[in-house]
């Protein structure tokens, strides 16, 4: 945990938080006493729209723009045949540029 005074907070705000979205906690101090403390919101606390918001502005995620049809969520996936291997289907996609 990373220790900060009032006025280092105020110079120094940006450069803080970017330390708290790569996970760090910074403590501020005001005369050796703690007042505050900066931390990264959780996922949960931000609300489950809001994390994928956040997936979706960095370009990991992109929503969909209409619901999938029944039939895909209704019928059951297709189930691997005896003996394939997931190592050789890989493979196999990569040898033909897939």
């Amino acid at each position: 945990m990373k220790k900060a005074t009032i006025s280092k907070t105020k110079n120094q705000l940006s450069a803080l938080l970017e330390e708290v979205r790569r996970g760090e906690t910074v403590l501020i101090m005001d005369r050796d006493r703690p007042v505050a403390m900066l931390e990264p919101v959780r996922p949960d606390a931000a609300g489950v729209s809001g994390w994928i918001a956040e997936l979706e502005r960095r370009g990991v995620i992109r929503r969909a723009r209409r619901k999938p049809p029944r039939r895909i969520l209704a019928e059951r996936p297709p189930r691997a045949k005896g003996g394939a291997s997931v190592l050789e289907a890989l493979l196999e996609e990569r040898a033909e540029g897939r």
